[in-house]
């Protein structure tokens, strides 16, 4: 199966876009076929504005998401690989969706690339958070 992804992706841009809000997207800038400007970048990401005020020719494709947009009065063509997407959430309040880092490196197609909202797959056994028993509930009067 393809990646679920991009699918994501834009389910969530239109729930943003159709709510009013902004829609923000933080990409990792150190993966191969990111191509945004150099003096973006902060700490190997960038973040960047994907409201149609922002940017032109917005192309949220299943492989890429590429637009034109302007950064010191300077336009230049934008080149984002889904895979490289860590987030996309609205900037006035933060809601959206956070992708793992870790399904950043898989191809689509290969198996590891679709789990992103299955809800039935199991957290990686490396998980550092304690382990708790079963939980309770008190009654407080």
């Amino acid at each position: 199966m393809t990646s679920n992804r991009p699918y994501l992706l834009r389910a969530i841009y239109d729930w943003i876009s159709d709510n009013g809000l902004t829609p923000y997207v933080l990409v990792d800038a150190g993966q191969a076929g990111v191509k945004v400007p150099s003096h973006v970048i902060k700490n190997g990401q960038v973040v960047l504005n994907l409201a149609m005020r922002a940017v032109a020719n917005l192309d949220l494709g299943n492989d890429v998401i590429s637009f034109q947009a302007r950064f010191s009065g300077v336009s230049q063509s934008i080149s984002i690989p889904v895979t490289a997407v860590l987030a996309l959430y609205a900037q006035e309040n933060g809601q959206g969706m956070m992708f793992p880092a870790d399904d950043n490196s898989s191809v689509a197609g290969e198996g590891g690339g679709g789990n992103d909202a299955d809800g039935d797959s199991e957290p990686p056994p490396s998980d550092d958070r304690p382990k708790r028993g079963a939980p309770h509930l008190r009654v407080v009067k």
